[in-house]
């Protein structure tokens, strides 16, 4: 129904219960959002409507009367207007600019008013890599977040290790463990100790990922739309990270693990066990591994390999009193424990590779600057598609190489 003034409005809807109205003006603001071809005026005079007769329930029932919660689009005066450099990315302001603008639908004068503050904050952050496109901009911190707990909770190295979000070329202490106390003989003088402190210092590497959905898209809402959008940077961007934290070894990327020198020679630095390509690893093997790492790191260590390696040599394996080594732990819903230490899968990791280690603390990866989206409407002009650019900065790297041993099959290296 089409209202002309604010009066026929208010006159059809008086006699409506809150609960009806409320009803009514969530079906409006629906329209508003999936729909850029509705009458913007007409709707205005409706939520105008709507908002007096509520205020006129209110005060039948005797209760004082509450500031509306019907913004009339176009209108200002109810919105927030204390957007400012550290709290725009969070706001629901900013979050539903940014994903109208990915769809190419129209802004209300509030959500501009946050999305260009927005803008202008990234184009003053230190790593510059947003391009002076109207449709470039930051992920919103809520987005973002949904991305890294989705990551983290699929599975695999990246949900165990350390996640930084700090500038790059700055290095951070990183505490170590350090000898114990010793008994004191009375009136004896006792030297300090140096402490060792490890530090880490990340650069800043990019990574990019260009995928393209039908330009229907701007038809979707945007929690469907921002659903899809977690999806698709959990599967590029943070699997990307993900393998470079176990392979990544070479320069202009992340490293990871097989940044490590491994040594399977006996001796201090000893660090690896190598099995004969002709063999299958033992319980023996295994103890030896788990003897290479040093007391104070194996305090949350965890055992990661593919679920390949998992099945084929660690499922059936038994100890001296023929016991199985592997006990799943369906309980707790996690993978299972060998020797007492969880099993971390990670299908990134090779066929007969074994890492034991402390992740939580000394594997970790940066992000400092979240997540740009830059959306095109030139380049498959000829295909009717939509083409989103992800890039992020990021880095990823052991901390302290010491706090890792290594399990490989002669024929996997």
């Amino acid at each position: 129904m089409k209202f002309n003034t604010v009066a026929e409005a208010f006159n059809f809807y008086k006699n409506h219960t809150n609960e009806q109205l409320e009803q009514r003006a969530n079906e409006i603001n629906h329209m508003i959002e999936t729909d850029e071809n509705v009458d913007i005026q007409s709707l205005n005079v409706e939520l105008t409507g709507i908002a007096q007769a509520k205020r006129n329930n209110d005060e039948k029932i005797e209760k004082p009367e509450t500031r509306s919660r019907f913004t009339l689009i176009g209108s200002r005066d109810d919105a927030p207007k204390s957007f400012n450099a550290d709290n725009v990315f969070e706001s629901e302001e900013y979050r539903s600019a940014f994903f109208k603008t990915m769809l190419d639908q129209k802004l209300t004068p509030v959500e501009q008013e946050a999305f260009e503050i927005g803008m202008k904050e990234a184009e003053k952050r230190t790593d510059a890599f947003i391009t002076s496109s109207n449709a470039s901009a930051v992920l919103p911190t809520q987005t973002l977040n949904e991305v890294v707990k989705k990551a983290r909770t699929i599975g695999g190295i990246i949900g165990e290790c350390r996640a930084f979000a700090i500038p790059t070329k700055i290095a951070i202490p990183v505490g170590t463990p350090s000898t114990k106390a010793s008994w004191h003989t009375e009136a004896q003088a006792v030297d300090s100790e140096n402490v060792t402190v490890a530090s880490v210092t990340f650069d800043g590497y990019e990574i990019m990922k260009v995928f393209s959905i039908s330009a229907k898209a701007r038809r979707m809402s945007i929690n469907a739309f921002e659903a899809y959008l977690i999806d698709e940077l959990t599967a590029c961007v943070m699997e990307t990270i993900d393998y470079a934290l176990i392979n990544g070894n070479t320069n202009n990327q992340g490293k990871g693990l097989e940044s490590i020198t491994w040594v399977k020679t006996a001796g201090a630095t000893q660090n690896a066990v190598e099995i004969a390509s002709n063999a299958t690893a033992g319980y023996a093997d295994v103890i030896k591994l788990v003897s290479l790492l040093k007391r104070g790191y194996s305090q949350g260590a965890k055992i990661a390999m593919n679920n390949a390696t998992l099945y084929n040599v660690f499922y059936g394996m038994l100890d001296t009193a023929k016991r199985p080594i592997f006990i799943a732990d369906p309980k707790d819903e996690s993978i299972g424990k060998i020797l007492g230490f969880p099993v971390v899968i990670d299908d990134n990791i090779g066929d007969d590779v074994v890492y034991f280690g402390n992740f939580a603390k000394y594997l970790a990866y940066n992000l400092p600057e979240g997540i740009t989206i830059e959306a095109s409407r030139e380049s498959s002009f000829k295909k009717g598609v939509i083409d989103y650019r992800a890039l992020a900065i990021a880095d990823s790297k052991p901390i302290v190489n010491e706090a890792f041993v290594k399990m490989y099959k002669a024929s996997a290296q």
